[in-house]
């Protein structure tokens, strides 16, 4: 039976550092960006779905999802992020366990699930541990901004759509803290490894 592990954190935590160091350390990783990614590629069913919510303003020429613009919509709209949520989320989770699936029928002792939305979509029913990557917030704040080249406002904007990552590190099951050097971080997901083997 294999291990499902849920990763998460918040924008510009470092999550994609950690997802990183697991995978070069042979764990399969799921990724819920590149799900997200897939379900709405032209021509599918999802790129259709936002069409009708969003209309074909949200498009390029080329039929493919214009990402920053419909972005700017949702990041200053609750209500059209909702109307989004609610037709990405199911088609991703239902891309991300066929994938689980696969790692499973491969083999996977262990297998990663990097969800960055984990406690917004309500997804923690989907695995069995926790880990939370998270940075105290100023850091977070002067990472994004330099990240995306965005201003304060925007930065805060972006954050203030997500849960706070104090909240998330609460609801962990162990907490990666990645305020320091690449090497801390690195120091504690082989720390983490080492109980994941542990286990198998």
């Amino acid at each position: 039976m294999a291990t499902i592990i849920g990763l998460t954190g918040g924008i510009a935590s470092g999550k994609s550092t950690v997802s990183k160091m697991l995978q070069d350390a042979g764990y399969p990783v799921v990724d819920a960006d590149i799900a997200a990614r897939e379900v709405v590629k032209k021509g599918s069913l999802g790129a259709q779905q936002i069409k009708e919510a969003f209309g074909t303003e949200v498009f390029q020429a080329d039929g493919e999802l214009d990402r920053p613009k419909l972005g700017n919509i949702i990041f200053h709209d609750a209500e059209k992020r909702e109307t989004l949520n609610a037709i990405v989320h199911p088609l991703v989770k239902q891309w991300m366990l066929a994938e689980q699936e696969r790692h499973i029928a491969n083999g996977a002792k262990t297998i990663i699930l990097d969800i960055p939305l984990l406690f917004e979509s309500q997804l923690e029913d989907m695995v069995q541990q926790i880990i939370v990557v998270s940075v105290d917030e100023n850091t977070q704040l002067s990472r994004l901004m330099e990240r995306n080249k965005l201003t304060k406002t925007d930065a805060k904007a972006r954050m203030a759509s997500q849960m706070p990552l104090h909240e998330k590190a609460r609801r962990a099951d162990v907490v990666i803290d990645n305020a320091g050097s690449l090497a801390e971080t690195k120091q504690q997901v082989e720390a983490l490894v080492q109980t994941f083997e542990s286990r198998s």
